[in-house]
C-alpha cells in the first residue's frame, strides 16, 4: 500500500500485470475479473485469491503488505452549545469552501439537515461526482456521493450512496449539519439540531451495509476517492474490532490515512467503543486524530416505580408513554423456557430462553453481561411489556440507549431490592416505567465508560488518544428507515434521534477541524491536530481514573483551537523516521513513500514531533530526553516561558531548555528539549504538564509516566 512506482502506467495496468504473473495459465479476460479495484492514489488493489496465490503475491518484490478483506465496525444538540461553539460565534468567510469527507455508511439527502438555501455551487477545488440514481440526487450541500462494494454483493441493499443503517446521517449532520429549529428524538432532547460547521460542504463515501458492516477493501477505495477528489478533512467514524493489535500497514485506515497526509489532509477517526479496559484503542497511527468520548451536561433518567412505593432512578431513552399504567413483574430467571433453557440463561434474558406464556404482558427484570443494548430482542418478540436491566459486573452508567419495549436500567444494589420484590409470594408483584425526562448533568464533562484507552498498543510512546470530544446522548439526523434500537420489528421512524459513541465524538473534533482549516487554509493536518490538543482543557484525575490514558490532552475547546500560538509541526519525513523505528526496512520504506527515503540514522520513536510527551517505564528510576520543535503561528513578535506543573507526592523531575523561547517572525522555529526523571510504583501512573505561555496564548503538552506492565 505504498505510493505509485510508475505515475505514467495505469494502476490497473500494473495490478493485472501482476496478477498474470500469479495466475499462470488463467486467460487474461479472467484474471481482469479477479481485480476488484485498482487505487490510484497508493499502490494498491484487491483482487480475489487463493491462500497459496496471496502467499505467492505477498513474496513479490515491490510488495509491502498483503491481507483478508475483513470487517471494520461503526464506533455512534446541546454539544456545540455546551463547547461555547454559539449559533453566533465568530466564522470564516471562506467555511463554505471546507469540503469534509465522511466514510461511512452513506446520507439520507432529504433530511432538513443538508438543505442547501443560501449555499452556492461546489468550490472550484472539488473534483469529485455525485452517484445518482432513481432515489438519490446530491445539491450545494452534499456536493458528492460515491458508494463501493468490492464484491457486487449488495444483498438487500440498494446500490447507491442513501443511508440506510443511520449512522453515517448522524456523523455527517454533527460534523456539517445545517441549523434545524425543534428537531427531538420523539420529544427527548427537543432543540436546535446544528452541526459544527454548518455552511462546510459534505462528500460522502459509502463503504459501509446494512448486512455485513465496513469492508477493509471498500473503507480503501473511499480513501482513494476522496484524496482524488480535493477534501480538506477526512471523518471516519470506524473501527477495527480485533483484539490483537493490527500492523500500521495491515489497517486500511491507517494506510489510507498515510496517503492523506501526505497530501494535507488530516484523518479523524474514532479510538473505539471496547472501555474502560486499558489497550483497547482501534485507530492510533500517530499521523491520525484519535478521538475519544465524553459526556455533555445533560442525561437522560428513566423512572422505575413499583406499587409497594420503592423508586429508582434508570437510565434509558425510552419514548414510550405507558400513561401510568402498571403491569405485573417478573424476574427472568424464574421465567425459564424448560424446553430449550433454564434459570441461568434466562436471568441473562438470552435468546430462546424465556418462557413466552409466562414473560407476555409483564415487565421482565433481566440481568445484563454486556451492554444493554444486546440480547433484548428476546423480551421484545416474547410480547413483554417492558423490561428492566442491571450490569452484573458494576459499570458506569453515563449512556442511555434505546430499546425497542419500554425500558430502564437502574443499578445493582437497587436491582437487588427490585429481585427480591418480583418474588414476594403474597401478592402479584406490579410497577410502571415511566418516559425519560432530561435532566443537568453537572459533572460533565468526563471520559465515557465505552470510551476506548491507551496505551497505544504498538507504540506506546505514543499518547493516545489525542484527545476527547461529546460522544454521549448526542442528537443528530438519521435515516427515516433505519431502527433506532437495531431490533427488527422496532416500528418507529424518526429524522433525529440520540446516539452515542467515539463515533459520534469523532464527528465533533472533524468539525472542529474544518472550523480551524476555514481560518487556516494553508496549515498541515499536523499543525490543525496540534492545534487541537495543546488548547484542550485539561481533564480531572480524579474524575477520570485513566488520566491521559484515557483523554489525551483533555476535552477539545473550539474557540481556543483556532489561535494556539504555537505548533507542533510533523512532516512525511518525520513519520518516516517514526516507521523506521516501527522496524520498516529502507526497501519498505520506499514502496510507502515512493521516493529514496532511508531509514539510516533512524530516531527512536519518542523523538516523533509529537505535541505529548508520554514515558512507558518499569518499576524503578527512570530518565529520558525528548526534543520538540514548535512553530509560530501567533503574534511575529513574542516571547513565551515555560511552566512545569508536576503533581505534588511524585519523585518526578522535569527540566526543559531552553526556558524562554523569543520569536521575531511568523513561521519560525525553535526547537527545545525536556528532560523527565524520577521513579515509579509498580501500577503508578504520573501525570505532568508543560506549558508555554506568551500572556495570550497558552500552548499546554500532557506528560504522562506510566509503567507499562
Amino acid at each position: 500500500m505504498g505510493d505509485r512506482i510508475n505515475p505514467d502506467v495505469s494502476a490497473k495496468s500494473l495490478h493485472i500485470d501482476m496478477l498474470s504473473n500469479v495466475l499462470e495459465g488463467v486467460p487474461s479476460h479472467k484474471v481482469s475479473e479477479r481485480l476488484l479495484y485498482s487505487y490510484e492514489n497508493f499502490h494498491g488493489c484487491v483482487a480475489k485469491l487463493t491462500e497459496n496465490e496471496a502467499k505467492v503475491i505477498a513474496g513479490m518484490d515491490g510488495v509491502v503488505s498483503v491481507f483478508i478483506n475483513e470487517n471494520i465496525y461503526h464506533h455512534t444538540t446541546r454539544s456545540w452549545d455546551f463547547m461555547g461553539v454559539l449559533e453566533n460565534v465568530e466564522r470564516s468567510n471562506i467555511e463554505s469552501d471546507v469540503i469534509v469527507g465522511v466514510i461511512d455508511s452513506g446520507i439520507w439527502p432529504e433530511s432538513e439537515s443538508f438543505q442547501d438555501e443560501g449555499l452556492g455551487p461546489p468550490p472550484t477545488k472539488w473534483k469529485g461526482r455525485c452517484q445518482t440514481s432513481q432515489n438519490f440526487t446530491c445539491n450545494n450541500k452534499i456536493i458528492g456521493a460515491q458508494y463501493f462494494r468490492a464484491d457486487g454483493n449488495f444483498s438487500k441493499d440498494e446500490p447507491s450512496p442513501r443511508d440506510t443503517v443511520g449512522h453515517g446521517t448522524h456523523t455527517a449532520s454533527i460534523v456539517a449539519g445545517r441549523v434545524v429549529q425543534s428537531a427531538s428524538f420523539l420529544g427527548l432532547g427537543e432543540g436546535i439540531a446544528r452541526g459544527g460547521v454548518p455552511s462546510a460542504r459534505i462528500a460522502v463515501y459509502k463503504s459501509c451495509w446494512s448486512y455485513d458492516g465496513c469492508k477493509f477493501a471498500d473503507v480503501l477505495a473511499a480513501f482513494d476517492a476522496a484524496i482524488s477528489d480535493g477534501v480538506d478533512i477526512i471523518s471516519v467514524s470506524l473501527g477495527n474490532s480485533q483484539i490483537e493489535a493490527v500492523p500500521y500497514f495491515h489497517d486500511p485506515i491507517a494506510i489510507g490515512s498515510f496517503h492523506a497526509m501526505k497530501r494535507g489532509i488530516l484523518t479523524s477517526t474514532a479510538s473505539g467503543n471496547t472501555g474502560p479496559g486499558l489497550r483497547s484503542l482501534s485507530n492510533y497511527a500517530p499521523w491520525l486524530l484519535t478521538v475519544g468520548a465524553g459526556t455533555i451536561d445533560r442525561k437522560f433518567t428513566t423512572t422505575v416505580q413499583l406499587d409497594n412505593g420503592m423508586v429508582f432512578e434508570g437510565i434509558s431513552l425510552n419514548t414510550f408513554d405507558l400513561e401510568n399504567k402498571t403491569f405485573p413483574l417478573i424476574y427472568g430467571g424464574d421465567a425459564p423456557d424448560t424446553i430449550f433453557s433454564n434459570s441461568t440463561l434466562s436471568r441473562y434474558c438470552l435468546p430462546d430462553s424465556l418462557n413466552k406464556t409466562l414473560v407476555e404482558g409483564k415487565i421482565v427484570v433481566c440481568d445484563m453481561l454486556l451492554r444493554p443494548d444486546r440480547g433484548l430482542e428476546e423480551v421484545f418478540v416474547d410480547g413483554a411489556a417492558g423490561t428492566i436491566m442491571h450490569f452484573v459486573e458494576p459499570n458506569l452508567y453515563d449512556t442511555a440507549l434505546s430499546f425497542p419495549l419500554p425500558a430502564s436500567y437502574i443499578r445493582n444494589d437497587d436491582a437487588v431490592h427490585l429481585i427480591a420484590y418480583t418474588r414476594n409470594l403474597t401478592s402479584t408483584p406490579f410497577g410502571r416505567i415511566h418516559k425519560s425526562v432530561e435532566v443537568k448533568d453537572t459533572s460533565a464533562p468526563y471520559v465515557a465508560s465505552f470510551s476506548s484507552r491507551g496505551p497505544h498498543p504498538l507504540s506506546p510512546h505514543i499518547l493516545k488518544p489525542d484527545l476527547i470530544a461529546p460522544g454521549v446522548d448526542i442528537l443528530a439526523a438519521w435515516s427515516p428507515v433505519a431502527s433506532v434500537s437495531r431490533v427488527e420489528g422496532d416500528p418507529r421512524s424518526v429524522p433525529y434521534t440520540i446516539a452515542s459513541g467515539t463515533s459520534m465524538a469523532c464527528p465533533h473534533a472533524t468539525a472542529v477541524a474544518a472550523y480551524v482549516k476555514s481560518f487556516h487554509p494553508t496549515w498541515s493536518a499536523a499543525a490543525i491536530r496540534s492545534a487541537l490538543m495543546t488548547t484542550a482543557l485539561p481533564m480531572s484525575h480524579a474524575k477520570n481514573g485513566e488520566a491521559e490514558l484515557s483523554y489525551g490532552s483533555g476535552h477539545i475547546n473550539p474557540l481556543k483551537a483556532v489561535k494556539p500560538g504555537l505548533v507542533y509541526d510533523t512532516v512525511e519525513g518525520d513519520y518516516v523516521k517514526f516507521l523506521c523505528s516501527q522496524g520498516l526496512n529502507d526497501i519498505n520504506m520506499n514502496r510507502i513513500t515512493g521516493d529514496n527515503s532511508s531509514c539510516q540514522g533512524n530516531t527512536t520513536n519518542w523523538d516523533l514531533n509529537y505535541p505529548t510527551i508520554a514515558l512507558p517505564t518499569s518499576v524503578g528510576s527512570f530518565s529520558s530526553m525528548f526534543t520538540r520543535t514548535v512553530t509560530n503561528v501567533g503574534s511575529p513578535n513574542s516571547t513565551y516561558n515555560v511552566v512545569v506543573t508536576t503533581p505534588q507526592g511524585q519523585a518526578l523531575s522535569i527540566k526543559v531548555q531552553p526556558s524562554l523561547l523569543s520569536f521575531n517572525s511568523l513561521g519560525q522555529k525553535i526547537t527545545f528539549t525536556v528532560r523527565v526523571s524520577g521513579t515509579i510504583g509498580m501500577r503508578a501512573l504520573i501525570s505532568a504538564s508543560l506549558v508555554w505561555d506568551d500572556g495570550q496564548h497558552q500552548v499546554r503538552s500532557p506528560i504522562v509516566v506510566f509503567n507499562l506492565s
